[in-house]
């Protein structure tokens, strides 16, 4: 089995980026319960964000990883029959808006900070901290953006960086896989071996 999840993880590595979206119940112990799928599954989450939607009671989860079409249909399939789960689904680039956070602290000189701020200009990046030795950066946009501007600021000396991960919604109006009440979703699920998380007991 430990062997299986190895050979898993050494494939996710050369397969695409994907990003699942997961809608779930908003209460405790929702995330460590998807967490811990995942892991059992041998998949390396690259990133991982929570937010709240417009419904109190549901609970939105990006998650970036990596996997092949055959992997990710199966891990899908296997978060559905999560008790916790209201609504799973990939995120295709096309057909979704992906959007990370970007802070940076770079160290600078009098010198370097008209260099910095041309290259803040050119990627629309915001300068939220100044300091006489330093300079504080935000950025938001794709991964790809973000990337490109953290490989502009390669040559300079970087003290610290925060990234938040991927946060995305699909294009358009609702989908159909968002028009199928709770209800209707949890009557088809149908837990697997392994997969079925119980309710704390009292």
């Amino acid at each position: 089995m430990q062997q299986n999840q190895n050979l898993n993880k050494v494939a996710a590595t050369e397969a695409p980026r994907r990003v699942i979206s997961l809608l779930v119940d908003n209460h405790n112990g929702v995330l460590a319960r998807v967490s811990s799928l995942f892991c059992r599954r041998g998949f390396n989450i690259d990133s991982l964000t929570v937010s709240a939607t417009n419904d109190p009671a549901v609970s939105r989860i990006t998650v970036t990883l990596h996997g092949d079409d055959a992997a990710i249909s199966q891990l899908i399939l296997q978060t559905e029959r999560l008790e916790v789960t209201r609504q799973v689904f990939e995120l295709t680039p096309d057909k979704s808006l992906q959007r990370e956070l970007l802070l940076l602290k770079v160290a600078c000189n009098t010198a370097e900070r008209a260099e910095m701020r041309e290259i803040a200009a050119i990627y629309k990046s915001k300068i939220i901290d100044l300091s006489p030795d330093s300079m504080v950066f935000e950025l938001t946009g794709r991964p790809e953006k973000i990337n490109a501007f953290l490989k502009m600021f390669s040559g300079y000396d970087i003290l610290e960086l925060c990234r938040t991960g991927i946060t995305a919604l699909e294009r358009g109006g609702k989908h159909p896989h968002m028009q199928k009440p709770p209800q209707e979703v949890r009557a088809a699920q149908l837990p697997l071996p392994g997969t079925h998380c119980p309710q704390d007991e009292e």
